[in-house]
């Protein structure tokens, strides 16, 4: 008996998981954490993009990976700018914007603000 893994970004209208923080908490935990919740919430955000997509923009390795190498974080924000956050954009009826540049540059020396950029475009989702 074969058993088929059906992830939740991979299904037609599937819903979009609800991961709404507030940017400041963003940046207050991952200061507090010294980083490490900036792991679990690249794993959050990536569902979301991922769904949204209704493809895999940013893979779960790079997700977890993205904490913890700084390299890996700028092509993280790189994916969630050019691929990720232009689908949420279209999705609230927002016009289209491309934030990669700013994103990389403050994944590489502030990654905390880069990440409270994407969350609070994120939150506009489930407003």
């Amino acid at each position: 008996m074969e058993t088929t893994k059906h992830e939740a970004w991979n299904t037609p209208n599937s819903p979009i998981p609800v991961f709404k923080v507030d940017p400041i908490i963003v940046l207050i935990l991952g200061f507090i954490t010294c980083g490490l919740y900036l792991i679990y919430w690249n794993i959050k955000i990536a569902e979301v993009l991922n769904a949204v997509s209704e493809r895999e923009v940013i893979s779960s390795p790079i997700a977890v990976f993205a904490g913890c190498c700084y390299p890996v974080n700028v092509y993280f924000f790189y994916l969630a700018g050019k691929d990720g956050l232009p689908q949420v954009y279209k999705r609230i009826g927002y016009p289209q914007k491309d934030d990669t540049v700013l994103l990389i540059i403050l994944g590489l020396f502030f990654p905390m603000v880069a990440a409270m950029i994407v969350q609070n475009d994120i939150n506009r989702l489930y407003n």
